[in-house]
């Protein structure tokens, strides 16, 4: 079984690039190019360059010793915390804005829904100095203020959707609509491995710098490079591509990926893809998405606003349909609590996205000698208010 994208630009059945015409241009300029710019020794010298001064990398890879034994088992926290920047997005946006300039592009737009791809964007143009444009879904931007201010710090614009559940998939229709309209000079920095093919194995090879060290680090804490289990918490799934890739082929480590429940799966206030999406096309790919009886997009929900998309990436559909990961989901209290306990037994605040991923610790018991390796993808900085919110601090 094979478990990476093949020469048609799906995995298994989901992918591809179902987009408008007047698109086809762009993208399919991207698909040409863009194996081969990644391949070229002066882009990867740049990027390899980039990511050690300017984000940090590699990030560590902490053993969580209360955690583990709390848990009674081997928990390690691959610490996308403390790239620059505060999360995992950075790695893609520093691939996408060479690629860009390498393709004559000037002019980036992007989508966010916690506010942490957005801040990434910016990031980069800044130190680019390109043009930037952020589209957020409303409801984002009241619940994401600091990502906010942030972007505009860094000279973007930040423009609201304003139609649908004014969110995540709102921000990505309103991006789609702006790059129709100027075709030539733009370059749009999709946010995840969702979107029509170049996109999804793009930035999966850009996050994949996260499997890489994992390998590496593993081997030199436990003298294997292969963890037992690699939990990630996955909304469109950019962080868990990457914590994934090097091990897609080996059966042996066992992928848990998890989703956000929202008030229960079958609350109908949920962003639970692999548990109530079927096949659809959403933004350009093929993939399960959650859709009503006639084929119209159920509004997700989530209390993490970079988990409330109703789908998800083709190769995380690939992955759910063949059994190769398990998919699990995890509700907003659930969460919540996980992420105040690794606050109170680690010291470290989790992006309330991450805190999923560790909620499966408490749903899910593992042999004490189990090597589990948890994706920890952005820190929660961003999320402080709806702690004080929810916990009443």
């Amino acid at each position: 079984m094979n478990y990476n994208i093949n020469t048609r630009g799906y995995y298994g059945e989901f992918g591809g690039a179902y987009i408008p015409e007047m698109l086809y241009p762009n993208v399919e300029e991207l698909r040409q190019n863009y194996l081969k710019v990644m391949d070229e020794p002066e882009f990867q010298k740049e990027f390899n360059q980039l990511l050690k001064d300017y984000v940090g990398r590699p990030s560590p890879l902490y053993f969580a010793k209360r955690l583990s034994e709390k848990y009674n088992t081997k928990i390690y926290l691959k610490r996308e915390d403390l790239n620059h920047t505060g999360a995992h997005k950075i790695n893609n946006t520093i691939g996408q804005i060479l690629m860009a300039k390498r393709l004559g592009k000037h002019r980036i737009i992007a989508e966010t829904g916690a506010g942490q791809h957005g801040v990434a964007t910016a990031t980069v143009c800044a130190l680019m100095g390109l043009e930037c444009i952020v589209y957020m879904g409303e409801i984002d931007i009241a619940r994401q203020a600091p990502n906010v201010a942030r972007m505009k710090m860094l000279g973007a614009k930040v423009i609201p959707a304003l139609s649908g559940s004014r969110t995540l998939k709102d921000a990505t229709n309103e991006a789609i609509r702006d790059w129709i309209n100027n075709p030539i000079d733009t370059h749009y920095i999709i946010g995840s491995v969702v979107g029509p093919h170049p996109y999804p194995d793009m930035v999966a090879r850009f996050q994949s710098i996260i499997s890489k060290e994992i390998q590496w680090q593993l081997q030199e804490h436990e003298q294997t490079s292969q963890p037992d289990y690699i939990i990630a918490c996955v909304g469109g799934g950019s962080n868990a591509a990457g914590a994934y890739y090097h091990f897609l082929e080996d059966t042996d480590v066992k992928l848990i990926a998890v989703e956000a429940a929202g008030l229960g799966v079958n609350s109908g206030e949920s962003a639970a893809t692999s548990v109530l999406g079927r096949e659809g096309i959403i933004h350009g790919s093929k993939t399960l998405l959650m859709q009503t009886k006639d084929g119209q997009i159920t509004e997700p929900y989530s209390i993490s606003a970079g988990l409330d998309y109703p789908g998800v990436g083709p190769m995380h559909s690939h992955l759910y349909k063949t059994g190769r990961a398990e998919f699990m989901s995890v509700t907003d209290d659930q969460a919540m609590t996980a992420g105040l306990e690794l606050c109170q037994l680690e010291g470290i605040i989790p992006a309330i996205e991450s805190a999923h991923a560790l909620a499966v610790l408490e749903q899910k018991s593992f042999q004490p000698n189990a090597i589990i390796v948890l994706s920890l993808s952005g820190r929660g900085d961003k999320d402080l208010e709806t702690y004080i919110n929810h916990f009443k601090l």
